[in-house]
């Protein structure tokens, strides 16, 4: 069973994508859902927030998904935080670097809601497991 209280920020420079991917949080029962357009912002917002899991994509201006997991991980206040990277391009430098830097997971587009859940799912767990 998902915790449907977890706060979700999401990271997409295009705003068609951040409002599917809050779309399909709201049809899994996720409803505490923030966004931001590229890692800069959400570095700020994470900052100053308290979430519990970021969705990012990783090609975007400012700071891109793999500058923004970094700096995720490098902060003590937030490397705790699962990242699920989503990206257009099932490239496997880009999923071998996701996973050098600390990505909690990785999607590519397009997805669906089952996969989304199935993905959030299996990190949750791998959290619980860990605590």
């Amino acid at each position: 069973m998902s915790d449907t209280n977890l706060r979700f920020l999401i990271v997409d420079d295009f705003s068609t994508m951040r409002r599917i991917v809050r779309g399909l949080l709201k049809e899994l029962g996720y409803n505490n859902v923030d966004e931001a357009e590229d890692g800069a912002v959400a570095l700020n917002k994470l900052r100053g927030g308290n979430f519990d899991f970021v969705v990012s994509d990783i090609n975007m201006p400012n700071m891109n998904g793999f500058d923004l997991l970094q700096n995720i991980r490098e902060d003590a206040a937030l490397k705790h935080i699962p990242v699920l990277m989503v990206t257009a391009e099932a490239k496997k430098e880009d999923i071998v670097l996701a996973a050098q830097r600390g990505a909690s997971g990785y999607v590519v587009k397009p997805f669906t809601k089952a996969t989304l859940e199935e993905k959030i799912l299996k990190i949750i767990q791998k959290l619980q497991a860990t605590a």
